[in-house]
């Protein structure tokens, strides 16, 4: 039957808080509206954006990409006959995961795209770092309101 578990975060950059940019506590309930459910078929990564008010009424926009990746082996147990052939067996079931990128700023085309390169990246295993990759992104400069992008 569906399986409804909770959500946690595996790894987020930076890995501390910035003095003035601290990380919204609770941000893995807001990435699955729907609760966290496995499914028995792979799902077309969505994309949504959540504004999230903070406690000096200040905007912090969440833009999430969700995928579903598959889970082999739920129990931990090896599976009969894997080591012999070498083959990997077929997915039982796929897990949501998603990517998360908060900002002050309104841009959620811009931040697609990001989510985008990201998760084509982690996807593909290409040969770059996600800890560059994302540190590259954060060093860009955002144009003004009503530029170029």
């Amino acid at each position: 039957g569906p399986t409804e578990g909770l959500g946690k975060i595996i790894q987020r950059f930076p890995q501390k808080d910035w003095e003035d940019t601290p990380f919204p506590q609770g941000i893995e309930l807001f990435c699955q509206p729907g609760g966290w459910q496995l499914s028995k078929e792979r799902k077309q990564p969505t994309f949504f954006v959540v504004v999230l008010t903070d406690i000096d009424s200040e905007r912090h926009y969440c833009s999430c990409l969700t995928f579903y990746e598959a889970e082999i082996n739920l129990q931990g147990k090896e599976i009969e006959g894997e080591e012999e052939s070498g083959l990997i067996p077929p997915a039982e079931v796929f897990a949501p995961k998603s990517l998360v990128l908060v900002s002050r700023l309104d841009y959620p085309e811009i931040f697609r795209a990001c989510l985008g390169l990201i998760y084509t990246v982690y996807v593909d295993s290409l040969n770059v770092s996600l800890e560059t990759l994302i540190a590259n992104l954060c060093s860009c400069l955002v144009p003004a309101s009503g530029g170029s992008q």
